[in-house]
């Protein structure tokens, strides 16, 4: 139930984004998401204690929340101006693959088999399908947003893992998403982003599903399902929620699905499927002080640990 759950929750946001920038500016749907969904976690946060743990780490915190949600959720808004809902969630499952090359830049490269090149190999034709065929290159700007999108999500749980892998998950969901609602503010104020007329009622149901389901439930579900099936087979649900993504923007929108969506997708999902795939590594070659402190954290961290892992 967990798993579905979350396949759901974090599959049709690109639904939900699509209606809501049908009548909102990016940024105020920016603005709208993070704010509500920061009044329901930040309570939680201030009662296990964890937002000032989170706020003494600033730095590498400021640069997470840069990369992983000011931006991205911007670019993903503007870009489903112009995209189809499907496709983007098809775009982003391309992730993976991105995190593959920041790995590599930041200097912490994986040792790739050649199934995990044949992954990367994979999936760039599947996005090469997607762009040149079912798009046909005619939104290249918004091809060019979603890139934007992926290279940010591939990088903030790099930085999250390098810098802030000792700090509680849902305090740093938490903040970050408190912080990008303060960004947005100005920035909504100043550019004329805040609407004139009162939005309709799809609209404002889609900043409160994409707050309250999207984002604030989606991380505790995450939590509760690493809980129960640990971090390695949860990663199963990466390959979910493009399917949902397709169903809910055909179902839902009425979005044309083509021949060449099927064939990117079916590539796309298959690609990041072996390129995230891990050599079998011996239980043993974990370090004595890795495993020690693993026992010695209480089962809640445990937990928090697990998400950011899984992250």
């Amino acid at each position: 139930m967990l798993f579905a759950a979350l396949g759901i929750a974090w599959g049709i946001p690109y639904l939900f984004i699509k209606v809501a920038v049908s009548e909102l500016d990016p940024a105020m749907v920016v603005l709208g998401r993070s704010a509500l969904a920061a009044l329901l976690l930040m309570p939680l946060a201030f009662f296990r204690r964890e937002v000032w743990q989170v706020v003494r780490r600033w730095k590498p915190m400021a640069a997470y929340t840069i990369v992983e949600i000011i931006l991205p959720w911007y670019f993903l808004s503007s870009a489903e101006q112009k995209l189809p809902s499907s496709t983007a969630g098809l775009l982003l499952a391309t992730v993976p693959l991105a995190g593959v090359a920041i790995a590599f830049i930041m200097g912490r490269p994986e040792r790739l088999t050649r199934l995990n090149w044949l992954g990367i190999t994979l999936g760039m034709l599947g996005v090469a399908a997607l762009v040149g065929l079912d798009i046909a290159g005619s939104d290249l700007i918004a091809v060019a947003e979603m890139a934007v999108v992926v290279v940010g999500y591939a990088l903030g749980p790099a930085i999250l893992a390098r810098w802030m892998s000792d700090l509680p998950g849902v305090g740093v969901v938490a903040v970050s998403l408190a912080a990008t609602a303060v960004v947005y503010v100005p920035f909504v104020l100043f550019t004329g982003a805040w609407p004139t007329t009162w939005p309709s009622t799809s609209v404002i149901l889609s900043i409160v599903v994409l707050a309250v389901v999207c984002s604030a439930l989606a991380f505790l579900l995450m939590v509760a399902l690493i809980g129960e099936i640990g971090p390695v087979k949860a990663t199963a649900i990466t390959y979910v929620n493009p399917a949902v993504a397709i169903l809910a923007g055909v179902l839902i929108l009425g979005e044309r699905i083509t021949v060449w969506t099927i064939v990117g997708f079916t590539l796309v999902l298959l690609g990041s499927y072996l390129v995230t795939r891990k050599r079998q590594e011996p239980v043993a070659a974990e370090g004595p002080e890795e495993a020690c402190a693993e026992q010695e954290l209480q089962p809640e961290q445990r937990q928090d640990q697990q998400a950011r892992r899984q992250a």
